[in-house]
């Protein structure tokens, strides 16, 4: 069998599902449109300049042509996997079409944030981790998946009490400062890691109280995903906030589970999942009152193995692809 997925694989999450297809057998391919660059620097400065002058990305049109150029190289496939589709021209949706005789997509952003109404119709079946999406769409519900080892908790020695790592989003940055305000009183061990572009380094000082700032560590990379369950590993708790118009279930909680770490998220959704046990999640009150010192000195419940692997990538992948 042969199967191809296209993403862009920022997070390096994607390329997961590609080598657990290999590891079942099946002739996997990749086309990670993230990781196309410009050839050379004179490219990029061509490309500025044309999004200034004439307002035209060329960097986006030869990303488009370079998943019809790799779809080429490997030929008709069984299955095809698009992830997040909306950001794919037309015209290069009617050819992966062409090229495989089960179109799949997978939203693992909602429909208010990323509209794909105008390209659901090359896809034989669509997939998305949101509820409401779900209900008014007809998509078939799946969440994201755990794609870590399983690091039981008695084999850690964390440091903190809470660790959380964001992107830049002055949503969640407003409500990260409540927060920290909300536990200051309770003796808590607290680090977070915020990733965005230099420029808004300056702007958190007016979003987060200046008494809060050296709990905040900016970063204008991104922490490789790689190195995500070592920082985790450091942690008794992981917070999660939720961005804003998402129903779904992040990668945090999924880490989470792998690692046998309690979880503070906002998401109140998070309630109606088989996994949920409020020891092990606490779910936030909108004013963040209900955080308690309690919560971090209890030890972890540790999940079923059946709801356990309902959630791991190897189930996912067979689920996905009916395999």
């Amino acid at each position: 069998m042969k199967i191809c997925l296209i993403s862009f694989d920022f997070w390096h999450y994607d390329e997961h599902i590609v080598n657990k297809l290999k590891e079942k057998g099946v002739e996997a391919y990749h086309i990670n449109i993230g990781a196309f660059t410009h050839k050379n620097f004179g490219a990029r400065i061509t490309n500025a300049m044309s999004k200034v002058f004439i307002g035209k990305n060329l960097k986006h049109e030869k990303r488009q042509d370079f998943i019809i150029d790799s779809l080429k190289k490997i030929g008709k496939q069984d299955q095809i996997l698009v992830i997040n589709p909306e950001n794919i021209e037309e015209r290069v949706h009617e050819f992966i079409r062409k090229h495989t005789d089960r179109n799949i997509a997978y939203l693992y952003d909602s429909m208010s944030r990323n509209p794909a109404d105008h390209i659901l119709h090359y896809f034989d079946t669509v997939f998305s981790f949101d509820d409401e999406d779900v209900k008014e769409y007809g998509f078939k519900k799946i969440t994201n998946y755990n794609y870590l080892e399983h690091c039981p908790a008695e084999k850690q020695n964390p440091k903190l009490d809470l660790f959380y790592i964001t992107s830049y989003d002055t949503g969640r940055l407003e409500r990260l400062n409540t927060l920290i305000n909300q536990i200051q009183n309770l003796n808590i061990n607290f680090r977070a890691i915020i990733a965005g572009k230099k420029g808004w380094k300056n702007q958190i000082t007016q979003i987060v109280d200046q008494k809060n700032i050296n709990i905040l560590n900016f970063r204008r990379t991104n922490i490789p995903q790689q190195s995500l369950p070592k920082l985790y590993k450091n942690t008794k708790v992981i917070l999660d906030l939720q961005r804003q118009n998402q129903m779904g279930l992040s990668f945090r909680i999924f880490e989470a589970m792998a690692l046998e770490k309690k979880f503070i998220t906002d998401n109140q959704n998070i309630k109606n999942y088989d996994f949920y046990n409020p020891e092990n999640i606490l779910i936030l009150k909108e004013d963040f009152s209900n955080i308690e010192k309690s919560f971090f000195e209890t030890k972890y419940q540790k999940l079923s193995d059946e709801i356990y692997y309902k959630y791991t990538l190897d189930n996912w992948v067979k689920t996905v692809f009916n395999l």
